[in-house]
């Protein structure tokens, strides 16, 4: 089926020339961090982690999203979702392989990762991490796959396939359960240690996931033969919208927190994010920027008239989903490093070869969603000719 990929209209082509031209790109600068080291990045002693953990803490998110189509589809028997479940999966498989590059691309000896298959640590954090995802990148295309090849051949899918289904909702949880749980696990960082950090990563992730699956349903309808119904994108619309208020609240729960209970390690943070501290204040408009569009994002979403008008539709989603990354792409691993053990905040600014690899990396995703959806939409108008 991957034939129907090599062919396509003029803008297709240069689609895919653009996004191989920056998988180019941050390839050369991938490769001038491995010969120079991570010293050619913005990290440092105090930041360890920078923008590439923060994606890939954002990436996991999107990656779980599936899942907010496949519990009504499988569980509820919600036909509406039909169409559209196979591009969750599919969503899935790309954000699991993006966030596993960047995983890559942090480490300063990419063998390393080795260590973690050849000499496994259950007691590990990160070895199940691993294991969740490289597991549900496995099942989410078992799953996308063989349905296309059913699909195809006019066949009804198999049994299995309900129940590998059925196993992917709980797999799908756990991989930003355990994502959360490296950073709820840090003990020396005030920002992390929450027990509701997880509650937080699965908000934002069943609202950023599907609002990203709905934009890309919304380009399908308008630009393709792929027509997803109105009643799914209004029904996954209303999900956004209740997971991100969720996200908003659980957000508000640790600033009562960490201010009443007037702990200076948990307040620090906050304000680091919000008011700047020590002249450092490059995070202030992210925050602020994430709470404002959050805020405009959820209103729209409440208001029926203006979540069905498809073009405010698109806004509010594209404002929920800039402001979880915002929140989980930007404020949360870089807020989580400031004050230090010494009560300073160090800044960090990413360098041109960390932007670089990022949107290589992004690219690879991209590429990778494009081909997958082009195949989706010639097996879908091969089947529906067959039909009539």
């Amino acid at each position: 089926m991957l034939e129907k990929a090599l062919y396509g209209s003029k803008l297709y082509y240069a689609w895919l020339g653009f996004l191989i031209m920056v998988i180019i790109a941050g390839l050369l600068a991938y490769l001038h961090q491995f010969d120079q080291g991570l010293g050619v990045t913005g990290m440092s002693r105090d930041v360890s982690w920078g923008l590439y953990i923060a994606q890939f803490t954002f990436m996991v998110g999107v990656a779980a999203s599936a899942v907010m189509v496949a519990i009504p589809y499988y569980l509820h028997d919600y036909k509406e979702f039909s169409r559209i479940v196979i591009l969750g999966e599919f969503l899935a498989v790309a954000a699991v392989v993006v966030c596993i590059l960047f995983i890559f691309v942090d480490l300063g000896q990419p063998a390393r990762i080795f260590n973690m298959i050849l000499h496994p640590s259950p007691n590990s954090i990160m070895f199940w991490d691993m294991v969740a995802l490289s597991g549900y990148l496995l099942i989410n295309l078992v799953i996308g796959w063989t349905v296309l090849g059913d699909e195809r051949k006019g066949s009804v899918p198999a049994a299995w396939l309900r129940v590998l289904a059925i196993i992917s909702i709980p797999w799908a949880i756990s991989i930003h359960t355990v994502t959360a749980f490296i950073y709820a696990g840090l003990a020396g960082r005030a920002y992390w240690l929450s027990a509701i950090m997880a509650a937080r990563f699965l908000a934002s992730a069943f609202a950023a996931g599907p609002a990203l699956l709905i934009i890309l349903c919304l380009f399908l309808r308008k630009h393709t033969s792929f027509k997803t119904s109105v009643p799914a994108i209004q029904s996954l619309a209303q999900i956004v919208c209740y997971a991100m208020i969720a996200n908003l609240f659980f957000f508000l729960l640790e600033i009562f927190t960490a201010f009443y209970s007037n702990i200076p390690g948990h307040m620090a943070t906050f304000r680091v994010l919000f008011t700047g501290m020590d002249g450092f204040n490059n995070l202030v408009p992210f925050m602020w920027g994430f709470v404002i569009l959050a805020v405009i994002g959820i209103t729209m979403l409440l208001i029926p008239p203006l979540r069905r008008n498809e073009k405010y539709l698109t806004l509010a989603l594209a404002a929920v989903f800039v402001a979880a990354w915002l929140d989980k792409g930007v404020a949360l691993v870089l807020g989580g490093f400031a004050p230090n053990a010494f009560g300073r905040v160090t800044g960090y600014i990413p360098s041109l070869t960390e932007i670089t690899v990022i949107l290589g990396v992004y690219a690879v995703g991209a590429l990778l969603l494009t081909i997958l959806y082009k195949v989706v939409i010639d097996v879908r108008v091969q089947s529906t000719a067959y039909e009539h």
